[in-house]
């Protein structure tokens, strides 16, 4: 089965959606079960977000995994039912999610960064709080050059919520955007001068 009827199974059977579920798990296992399992998992929190809800622990429990790959599909189901309506769970969940933007990963920091804006979309009144961690990039462990990559993430997540953000986060992420037109990366260099130059006049 491809992933879509790998989801679909799981609508109809619990037994199917714990397959699922112990596929994108920190435990050893085949790629290409893992891999399946992720995008059928992804796709669930797309399409029919409420059926995996209840399972709200599982997945803050990978967060604390020490398997990149595992917490790389929570963040994206986590950002996916915030964005559908999460109960508010995310809040309790919010310094083991936003702790990982210091991960031993720079891949899992940079999704972390990235869906940050669909958060703050969510979650106005979480939106100064995101902010501020996104803000505090550069003080993670990563070298300079890591730092860099997972803001060109944090540059497009302000995007999306800048016009909704209060006047003082506004000036602080402004701020920040032009303290990245000096930054080793051109490709940060070039998001950041974007952003300056679609934003600063908007403040």
């Amino acid at each position: 089965m491809n992933p879509q009827q790998m989801a679909e199974q799981a609508l109809r059977s619990e037994r199917a959606l714990q397959d699922l579920l112990n596929g994108i798990s920190p435990k050893t296992q085949k790629s290409v079960i893992r891999e399946s399992s992720s995008k059928a998992v992804l796709y669930l929190s797309e399409q029919h977000p409420e059926i995996l809800l209840p399972h709200w622990a599982h997945f803050t429990k990978l967060l604390r995994s020490d398997n990149g790959f595992s917490k790389y599909v929570a963040i994206h189901v986590i950002a996916n039912l915030v964005t559908a309506g999460d109960d508010g769970h995310f809040e309790k969940t919010f310094n083991t999610f936003y702790k990982l933007l210091d991960d031993e990963s720079i891949m899992v920091a940079s999704h972390v960064a990235g869906v940050s804006g669909q958060i703050a979309k969510a979650k106005p009144a979480l939106q100064s709080k995101i902010t501020r961690r996104l803000l505090d990039i550069d003080k993670t462990h990563f070298a300079a050059d890591r730092q860099a990559l997972i803001i060109s993430y944090a540059l497009p997540s302000f995007a999306q919520y800048f016009a909704d953000a209060d006047a003082r986060d506004q000036d602080r992420i402004l701020a920040f955007a032009h303290q990245q037109l000096e930054c080793g990366s051109p490709k940060t260099r070039k998001l950041a001068k974007d952003f300056v130059t679609t934003w600063e006049q908007a403040a």
